[in-house]
C-alpha cells in the first residue's frame, strides 16, 4: 500500500522543509552518532519525544525540553513566520515582517522554545526600537544556520528573475544575520532550490548554483560531492555537524546529491548528528521539491510523517492563502 504523499513542487519544499525539521528535533543536537544508533534501535529516528536522558554522558545539548513530537524547532517556526507573513501581507515587506519576529519571538510573544545568539542578538536590536526606526542589516555578525531558515518559502513563493532573488535572499537573510558568509550560503542554497523547482537534476542543479558561492564555499560542496555515494558518516566526519553553515552546506549538499528520496535523505540528516534541524530545512525542501516532480510516488515525502507533523493544517493553510494572495 503506497503511503506517500505528492504536493506541488513549491508547496512541496516549503512543507518538506517544516516536515524534516520537525522530524529531527527529537534528536536535534546530540553530537555522539553511535547515541542516536542506540535510540534508532529502541525508540526509532524521527518525530522522537525529545527526552533528556538521551542526551546524558554524550556530547550535546537538549534544548527541547518544553516540546512534544511533532513541533518545530526555532527554524521550523521562522520558516512557518515567513510563510504566513507572504499569505497575509502578498510580498514581502521587511518593517512588517520585522514587527511580527519581535512580538511572535520577544518577550510575552508566543514563541516558546530555545533561542539562538544569532535570533537573541537580532531581538535586543528590534525591542528597544519602534518600527518606523527598524535598520535594514538588524541582525547579528553570526554565520549559524538560522540564516536558511526562510529561504525555502522565500525561493519557493519568488515570481521574478534569479538575479531578484539573490538581492532579495540578500535582504532576508541580513534581518537576522549580517554576515556575508551566511548570505552567501543562503543564495547557494536558494539557487539550488530554484534550479530544482525550473526542473533541473539535483546533480545540475548543485552545479549551476556554485557562481553564488564564494570560493571556499564552492570548494568545500566539490568536495563533498567527490564520492560518488551516499556516505553521510564520512562526509559529516570531514566537514562537521554543528550550527555553522560552512560545515552544514556541504553535508546538504552530498545528502541531496546522492540520497535516493525523500525519506533516505531526512533519516541520513538525523543519523549524523548534530545541528539535524538546521541543515533539515534546506535538506527537506530541496528533496521535496525534487521528489515532487518524479513520476516515483514511494519517493515522496511519507504521508505518517506530514500527519505527524503538529502543525501541518496551518502550514497548509498558509500555502493555500499565499498562493490565492499571488493570483489576485
Amino acid at each position: 500500500m503506497n503511503l506517500n504523499i505528492k504536493f506541488e513542487p513549491r508547496a512541496a519544499a516549503i512543507l518538506g522543509a517544516l516536515i524534516a525539521d520537525s522530524a529531527a528535533l527529537g534528536l536535534h543536537w546530540i553530537y555522539d552518532s553511535e547515541r542516536i544508533a542506540q535510540i534508532e534501535k529502541t525508540k526509532g529516528l524521527v518525530f522522537v519525544q525529545p527526552d533528556a536522558s538521551d542526551y546524558a554522558g554524550v556530547s550535546g545539548y537538549f534544548a527541547h525540553g518544553n516540546k512534544v513530537a511533532g513541533d518545530s524547532s526555532a527554524y521550523g517556526e521562522l520558516c512557518l513566520l515567513m510563510l504566513q507573513h507572504l499569505a497575509q501581507h502578498g510580498q514581502f515587506d521587511r518593517v512588517a515582517y520585522q514587527t511580527e519576529y519581535r512580538s511572535y519571538l520577544g518577550p510575552g510573544g508566543a514563541y516558546v522554545g530555545y533561542v539562538d545568539s544569532p535570533t537573541r542578538q537580532t531581538l535586543q536590536t528590534l525591542l528597544v526600537l519602534k518600527p518606523e526606526e527598524f535598520p535594514e542589516h538588524s541582525g547579528a555578525d553570526d554565520d549559524q544556520f538560522v540564516a536558511l531558515a526562510t529561504i525555502p518559502v522565500v525561493v519557493a513563493t519568488h515570481v521574478g528573475s534569479q538575479a531578484a532573488l539573490m538581492t532579495q535572499i540578500d535582504h532576508v537573510v541580513r534581518l537576522t544575520n549580517d554576515n556575508d558568509t551566511a548570505v552567501t550560503a543562503a543564495q547557494y542554497a536558494g539557487c539550488v532550490l530554484l534550479n530544482v523547482l525550473h526542473g533541473k537534476s539535483i546533480a545540475q542543479a548543485l552545479v549551476d548554483a556554485l557562481p553564488n558561492a564564494d570560493e571556499e564555499m564552492a570548494s568545500l560542496v566539490k568536495e563533498a560531492l567527490q564520492t560518488k555515494t551516499l556516505d553521510s558518516a564520512a562526509i559529516a566526519k570531514r566537514f562537521g555537524t554543528a550550527c555553522h553553515v560552512l560545515e552544514g552546506i556541504p553535508v546538504i549538499a552530498h545528502i541531496i546529491r546522492y540520497a535516493p528520496d525523500y525519506r533516505t535523505a531526512i533519516e541520513e540528516n538525523i543519523r549524523i548528528g548534530g545541528d539535524s534541524c538546521g541543515r533539515a530545512i534546506m535538506l527537506g525542501a530541496i528533496m521535496a521539491a525534487y521528489t515532487a516532480q518524479q513520476n516515483e510516488q514511494s519517493a515522496s515525502i511519507p504521508l505518517e510523517w506530514a500527519a505527524r507533523y503538529r502543525k501541518l493544517v496551518v502550514a497548509a493553510d498558509a500555502c493555500e492563502r499565499q498562493r490565492a494572495v499571488t493570483k489576485t
